[in-house]
């Protein structure tokens, strides 16, 4: 039970010491996370209807 203790106080310590993000710059991680995706996701539906434009007319 000690060993349990001393973990959990150990990572109290331990998380006291992190430095955590502003606010700002979580909003701009996110902004760069969605732009990303949505450019990602236009090119894969681009390639998707382009090959199946190609299919179609091989079969």
């Amino acid at each position: 039970m000690a060993k349990t203790t001393n973990f959990i106080k150990e990572c109290g310590a331990e998380l006291r010491k992190v430095v955590w993000p502003s606010r700002d710059d979580v909003v701009a991680s996110v902004k760069v996370v969605i732009f990303s995706t949505i450019i990602i996701a236009a090119i894969l539906g681009g390639l998707d209807l382009l090959f199946t434009a190609g299919m179609s007319l091989v079969f």
